[in-house]
């Protein structure tokens, strides 16, 4: 007899099952490029940290600086840690934790102040500043002042961008720049919606939130109030002459360069990230759709611009309340912050939704600026870069500081690079007949615009949380802006400041 052949069970209602399941494994495509910079940044921390001890730097006056194994290794860890940074080979804010560990690991730092700066107040400043952004989302503040904002720039992009920039750095002269960008933030996100591209990404959404993190910077450094960094060099400038910088010098000396340098950043994305679309069709309908709809101010907007304003003035009553000096800026922000969880304007859902990698990120940047710092490495390189040119031209002289000041505060903070500078470049300058002023306002003007990398400043790192763009792309953007900057800082050192009777040589 014939072998009957198994027969399958079909249930009645079933198609026939498939003779044969082929399952299809996906191929894994290696990422060389990102590869090659993990290595390239892993190389050169390796080679720094194990190359035989480095000479010592010396200042005109022939004092020699040696530099520690930590200093190197700082170094080291610093370029590192720019690497990885601006080619995002892993999250930011995992490499931010690469910091703190690295640090730790070939003991750069002990592990508890290496990870302490994790939670620096210029940290939990951000937090807040985050928070703000948050607050104005949830009550509608956004969409309400995007309308406004709108209703009066026109549906054009080209006038979009520029009246984005305009009101971010308005914000800087009256508050933090890390705030304006802040409370800009999601209502760009608002404006962005409209474009109609959602969350994808577009030249117009990049030239956005690119935009908006250089125009805080450069509003910023108009008034007092705008950043640390003013006060900062204010009283070390007392403290190396004896002499004051009034309160409206510096809007007088800043205000034509930060004018100047937001309407070139606006040509430069105008240029190189041109929005494709030239208007939003049927923008000025859409706005007058919202503006009926929006209504009225809810209470819980009252309550959030009453928070915001009372935090506000009480930062810039710091510089004249003498009772408010002693009050870190953080615990002014993070007051606010706890007021909106008290009356529940926010609650645990937005908390859970802080976008915590840009949290970390400005950690790590917190951690590897004291690092440096600390250790001896960034004295070092201050050293050895303002020493090469004790024997130029005055002018070449200053923009050199301002160079310095602006390639460092794009790694460490700001008001770190400004210290670091500062002493070793009045030494120089009281040399070659450069008066002090000009050293200090120079200095001011490059560290308050650092455009290449996300962790420089604060409205950098808020403005990458778009997902806009890439930290390579921000650094590239970033490129002409910076060589424009110093071409403006050299003019205005050279033909505008003297015109307005800054001091400028020593006679």
């Amino acid at each position: 007899m014939e072998e009957k052949k198994d027969e399958k069970i079909i249930a009645p209602g079933l198609p026939p099952p498939p003779e044969e399941i082929v399952v299809a494994v996906p191929k894994v495509k290696i990422d060389w490029k990102r590869i090659f910079f993990i290595l390239l940044g892993l190389s050169l921390f390796f080679v720094i940290y194990y190359s035989p001890p480095w000479p010592d730097a010396v200042d005109p006056l022939g004092k020699h600086f040696p530099l520690p194994k930590e200093g190197k290794a700082a170094i080291a860890l610093f370029l590192m840690a720019g690497i990885w940074w601006v080619f995002e080979v892993i999250p930011i804010g995992a490499t931010a934790i690469a910091i703190g560990l690295f640090q730790a690991l070939f003991a750069i730092r002990p592990a508890k102040e290496a990870f302490k700066d994790f939670f620096d107040p210029s940290v939990w400043f951000i937090f807040s500043s985050v928070v703000i952004g948050l607050a104005f989302t949830k009550t509608g503040l956004t969409k309400r002042l995007a309308v406004k904002m709108l209703g009066i720039v026109g549906e054009k992009t080209s006038m979009i961008l520029l009246g984005s920039l305009i009101v971010v750095a308005g914000l800087a002269l009256v508050m933090a720049h890390t705030a304006a960008a802040a409370t800009v933030f999601p209502i760009l996100l608002a404006v962005y919606a409209l474009y109609g591209e959602g969350e994808k990404k577009s030249k117009f959404g990049k030239a956005l939130f690119i935009g908006m993190a250089y125009a805080a910077g450069a509003g910023s450094i108009i008034t007092y109030l705008g950043a640390a960094r003013g006060p900062a060099a204010a009283g070390m400038f007392k403290e190396f002459t004896g002499r004051e910088m009034g309160f409206f010098q510096l809007p007088l000396y800043m205000f034509p360069i930060a004018a100047i340098m937001i309407l070139a950043i606006w040509v430069c994305l105008m240029i190189f990230l041109r929005p494709e679309k030239k208007t939003i069709p049927g923008l000025k309908e859409k706005v007058k759709e919202l503006a009926k709809e929006i209504g009225p101010m809810t209470g819980p907007e009252k309550f959030v611009i009453v928070t915001v304003l009372l935090v506000v003035t009480l930062m810039g009553l710091q510089a004249f309340v003498p009772a408010l000096k002693t009050i870190d800026r953080a615990a002014i922000m993070l007051t606010g912050t706890l007021i909106f969880f008290l009356f529940r304007i926010l609650t645990i859902k937005e908390l859970e939704d802080m976008p915590w990698n840009i949290i970390l990120l400005f950690g790590g940047a917190i951690s590897i600026g004291f690092c440096l710092w600390k250790s001896g490495g960034a004295q070092w390189l201050a050293i050895e870069w303002l020493a090469m040119f004790k024997q130029a031209h005055w002018l070449m002289f200053v923009l050199s500081v301002a160079f310095f000041v602006l390639v460092t505060t794009n790694f460490i903070m700001n008001v770190a690079a400004i210290a670091l500078s500062l002493p070793i470049s009045l030494v120089i300058a009281s040399y070659m007949g450069v008066a002090s002023e000009v050293i200090v306002y120079a200095s001011l003007v490059t560290a308050g615009m650092p455009f290449l990398l996300v962790i420089g400043a604060a409205p950098n790192a808020i403005a990458y949380g778009s997902g806009q763009f890439s930290t390579g792309e921000f650094f590239k953007y970033g490129i002409i802006p910076s060589i424009i900057l110093m071409f403006v800082l050299g003019a205005a050192i050279y033909f505008l400041w003297p015109i307005l009777e800054m001091p400028v040589l020593i006679k």
